[in-house]
């Protein structure tokens, strides 16, 4: 029994030594493991990758006539021809977006630091196509001067010409232009063409003069008006802002906009409110920029299409704005919160005597001041000369659209067999309950 239990502890020693000589022999040889602080060190050391790669973008070096050529139609028409067509300046209007898109795109690249797009020489490269057709301003190239039939500049012949003009394209018949994206801001833009080119990415300030089938939210990005009041540049305040509600516009607009005359016969005798019957002048600009610099609260209701100019002048106001169109439809909405700076009021309800003014007066001055903050800090998206403005931020929501366009491209090439019966799911379709979420 002695021998036994002698046997046991030699067995027991041998095994503990041997644990130990193993103990020994790997922490000499192999690297202690790194704590949690090491691992987040080397982290932080490493070069890191770009989050989001840019998209690239090829721009279509468009024919003369839908470009400059538009801008030297528009100087004809007012006596204001140049021998250099390219010298000529491109006209202020609310729908200038197409004109800072083109020139973005025409700078070196050094000059577009943070943008989300590059700009590529090789269509074989180009995840995108920008088409820089001046599509608004060919709109008002005659706006307001009779044209004998047959004679002067023609937006319905441009618009035919550029669509058979993309059709001759390789690259435009390859996804059937679903890869290509088109400035159509103002809402009659390309009307005439709309279905041939419906597929692209538009550019568009409202979806009020559009079927279902031609535009969306999954598709098509909706981008801001120019801006045509000059900027507000003093502190946040009430003090200098004596008027109570401002607006100058024209009050008598079709569709929608008919709730404006009904505006102005509910407010123009109010106290403390200036509502003025205006169209688009020097002096009248002169007088909106005064009226909103001087203003608290300022009235957008919808004009011809939900959406106007005037919400973008009332932002870089900081006039509060006081939105009166129910179908409107805005820019940026995944990084803005437009709540938090507005006010929206059902029309119905704002058209009963007394509400509004009653409504504005209620608001004491720190909810105003805070109004202010809020647009102080995003008006920079509704500026166009801004670096970090609309301007990117309308190439950010364009690159966005990438994925879904690859996905449609694709499935378009292999899909045989489609049931027309169903039903077109192209467009999201919100708040259908019909509950009004707004004053």
């Amino acid at each position: 029994m002695a021998r036994k239990s002698s046997l046991l502890k030699r067995a027991a020693i041998a095994v503990v030594s041997v644990i130990a000589i193993y103990v020994i022999l790997n922490a000499s040889v192999s690297p202690a493991l790194p704590s949690s602080s090491d691992l987040i060190r080397e982290e932080d050391e490493q070069p890191r990758a770009p989050i989001h790669p840019k998209v690239k973008v090829y721009m279509y070096d468009l024919p003369n006539r839908f470009t400059h050529g538009i801008i030297e139609q528009h100087a004809i028409v007012r006596g204001g021809i140049k021998d250099d067509v390219t010298a000529l300046k491109y006209p202020g209007h609310q729908h200038m977006h197409e004109w800072y898109l083109f020139s973005d795109l025409n700078r070196p690249e050094t000059d577009r630091p943070g943008s989300p797009i590059t700009r590529v020489s090789d269509p074989a490269d180009a995840d995108l196509f920008y088409v820089p057709v001046f599509s608004s301003l060919s709109l008002i190239v005659n706006a307001g001067r009779p044209v004998d039939p047959g004679s002067g500049y023609s937006d319905e012949k441009m618009q035919e010409e550029l669509v058979d003009w993309l059709e001759s394209q390789e690259w435009w018949r390859r996804n059937k232009g679903r890869d290509h994206v088109i400035p159509a801001g103002d809402p009659n833009a390309l009307y005439r063409i709309l279905d041939r080119v419906k597929n692209a990415v538009l550019l568009v300030a409202d979806f009020g003069r559009l079927r279902p089938d031609q535009g969306s939210f999954v598709k098509d990005v909706v981008i801001p008006y120019s801006h045509r009041v000059n900027l507000f540049t003093g502190e946040i305040g009430v003090e200098a802002r004596n008027t109570l509600l401002f607006f100058m516009g024209n009050r008598y607009r079709k569709d929608g906009g008919k709730v404006r005359d009904l505006l102005f016969q509910v407010l123009e005798k109010e106290e403390d409110v200036t509502i003025k019957h205006g169209t688009q002048s020097r002096e009248n600009r002169r007088a909106a920029t005064k009226g909103m610099h001087t203003s608290k609260f300022c009235l957008n209701p919808a004009g011809d299409t939900p959406s106007a100019c005037r919400l973008f002048d009332s932002i870089v106001s900081l006039c509060v704005p006081v939105i009166v169109s129910d179908s409107i439809e805005l820019p940026f909405e995944d990084v803005i919160d437009y709540r938090k700076f507005s006010i929206f009021v059902e029309a119905g309800v704002a058209l009963e005597p007394g509400f509004l003014v009653g409504m504005l007066r209620r608001i004491g001055t720190e909810k105003v001041l805070e109004y202010q903050r809020e647009m102080k800090q995003v008006k920079r998206y509704f500026d166009y000369d801004n670096p970090n403005g609309a301007v990117k931020e309308i190439w950010r929501q364009v690159s966005q659209k990438l994925p879904l366009i690859k996905l449609m491209s694709n499935r378009e090439k292999r899909l045989v067999l489609r049931n027309s019966t169903e039903p077109d799911c192209s467009c999201l379709c919100t708040n259908q309950t019909g509950l009004v979420t707004s004053v």
